[in-house]
Parts: structure tokens; sequence; C-alpha cells
């Protein structure tokens, strides 16, 4: 691997499709901008199609965008820029540490007096009263970022996921249709920001339907591989007692759901269905891997609208650290076998 001066002395390696899923979560998607940023350091993976969501949305779609311009270089280039232009604009945001969470060295903000009042207020007030002009601080970022003309072009497809408010189901947009109103949509919290209209119809944060999606990647992919990496904590030890602990799992439960159930079904079908041809023999066969780290549930969820330089690359490093972790243990697997253990899955049913 390219991460290891020996590696030069290496035969080339056979190539290897896979698929990326990319879970949002706030700031917290920086952790997926250091595991991308190392495996496109891997001249034998090559990425067939992302899905993604909120944080995994952006980072899909800047990626696809970089890659386009200067292959891998240029993905990685791109994913840098746009995190260091989130870290630049969020040196003008009221919502800030307090002092002694500096002092500590915390990257929570439940101290914060921004925070703490925009929190109150999301409770009580409606986005669209607060923010009547449905000014949202990403938009900016993503049309620097992103050649959102010719995503179209680009031979890594993208499955971007929004979640419909009148029906409540998630929509999938792909390549040609993704604008920066539909990477919005899929991280629009409809508690801080009005719901972002397209085609005539309103969207909320992908993640209630799909975080991410992994449905278009069965469906639509040559990679028989899936990468998910993994933001928002499945499991938590400790019971939540305080009112903003309790509110915190209830939506890490929720924005897992979705996936849970699609994972579930793929470990479902693995033990019911027989080799041969169809869409069910397609889902058995799926190979499933898994890129995590225990560290982002100790930051806390405030910490995912912290969004400060050091954080970020913090946050970056933690990433590219479980992404060689993962390619020292099992990238040799990539292609051959699963390395995530779904069915454990069938037996929470």
């Amino acid at each position: 691997m390219t991460g290891n001066p020996a590696a030069k002395n290496e035969a080339p390696r056979e190539t290897v499709l896979i698929d990326l899923a990319l879970q949002g979560g706030g700031s917290h998607g920086a952790f997926a901008w250091g595991v991308l940023d190392r495996l496109l350091e891997e001249p034998w993976i090559k990425i067939e199609a992302i899905s993604g969501t909120s944080a995994g949305a952006m980072n899909a779609a800047v990626l696809v965008s970089g890659f386009m311009k200067g292959g891998a270089p240029g993905a990685r280039a791109a994913l840098d820029a746009y995190w260091e232009r989130v870290a630049e604009a969020a040196r003008f945001s009221p919502i800030q540490r307090s002092p002694l969470d500096r002092l500590m060295n915390r990257w929570s903000l439940d101290a914060s007096p921004g925070y703490v009042m925009m929190d109150l207020l999301s409770r009580l007030v409606s986005p669209y009263n607060l923010n009547p002009f449905g000014h949202n601080p990403l938009r900016p970022l993503l049309e620097e970022s992103i050649d959102f003309a010719h995503l179209n072009e680009a031979d890594i497809k993208l499955f971007i996921t929004a979640t419909n408010v009148h029906t409540g189901r998630g929509k999938v947009f792909r390549n040609k249709e993704i604008t920066p109103e539909v990477l919005l949509a899929s991280a629009c919290l409809p508690t801080m920001f009005q719901a972002i209209e397209i085609n005539g119809e309103p969207y909320w944060d992908g993640g209630y339907a799909g975080n991410p999606t992994i449905t278009p990647l069965v469906r639509e992919s040559q990679s028989r591989d899936i990468l998910l990496v993994q933001i928002n904590p499945r499991q938590r030890l400790k019971t939540p007692r305080t009112a903003a602990e309790i509110l915190d799992r209830l939506n890490e439960i929720s924005f897992n759901s979705p996936l849970m159930k699609e994972l579930r079904m793929i470990a479902l079908l693995r033990q019911a269905v027989d080799p041969g041809a169809g869409e069910a023999c397609r889902w058995a066969s799926m190979l499933t891997h898994r890129i995590h780290t225990d560290k982002l549930a100790e930051f806390g969820a405030s910490s995912k609208l912290n969004a400060e330089g050091p954080f970020l690359r913090l946050l970056k490093q933690e990433g590219r650290d479980a992404a060689d972790a993962f390619l020292a243990a099992h990238g040799d697997d990539l292609g051959k076998k699963s390395t995530a253990d779904l069915d454990v899955l069938l037996e929470e049913c």
C-alpha cells in the first residue's frame, strides 16, 4: 500500500471496484474526508459509485467533481479545499466553543452560549420565522467546490438521498439531477432550515429515509463491494439521562434505522436465496465492509456543529487512521469476501 514505503517494491495489485456508502453527521463528515483521502491513495481501488446523505452527499459530490478534473489527486485536493472553506466560514459563526471548553480542550458545544440559544430557539420558533429568506451558509461553499454543470459526464455514479416532506419517502437524485439545491436538501435539518424545494416538491434531510441509501448501489453498479463509512454510532453502552442526551440518541436511532433495514435485508437474503439469476441473488451476493471509529461518540452530538479548522483536521486524521487500519486488516478481502458481520442484525429481529 502506498502508505508503506515497502509497498513500492510490491507487484501492482489487480484493480478492485468498490461502491462507497457515506453517512451524514454534520462536521463529523470530516471523518469521511480522512477515509476518502486515504482510499484515494490506493491505485488498485476504483470507485464505481457513491451513495451519500447530508455531509456524506457533500463529500461524494466534491470527490466526483475533483476526480473529473484531476483523477485521485484532484479528488483529494477538492476535498481538502472544500473542508478548509468550511473551517474558514466557521470562524465567523456565532456558535463557538466556550472559553472553558477551549481551556479544557473539549470540542463539544454544550456550554456554548450561541449553541444553547440556537438549540432553544430551534425548539420554539420555526425556521420560516427565524430565517425568512432561507439563507444557508453552505450554498456558496458548494458552488465554489463543485462543477455541477458537468457531473453528468463523470464516470463515478452519484446517488444523493433527500426526504420528501409530503410523502415521507426518500428520493434518490443521480448525477444529471444534482444541483446545489439537491445537496442542501440532503442536509436540511427541519428545525434549522426551511424545506428545500426541488421541482415544486419540498425536501428535508435524507437521513430520515436513507443514511445512506444502499438500494441504488445494488441495482445500478457493477461492483459487488459496498464500503460503508459510518459516522452515527449504532450502539451506546450508557443510558442517556439528560434531555439533550435522550434527544441525541433518538436522532441517532432514527438516522440509522433505514440503513439497518437495508443491511438486514442483505443478511436475510444471504441465508434464504439460492444461487441463480435475479435481483434477490444480486442482493445476497453483495460484499459488505465498514469503516468506523468509536472516537466520534466521545465528542458528543453538539460537536457536529463545531466546524473549527483544528477539529476538522483532527477528524480527518482519525478517518485516515481508521481507513489505514481497515486496509491493513481487510484490504486483501476486498473483491473476495465480506468483512462486516451483518448476521448480528438478524439476531436483533
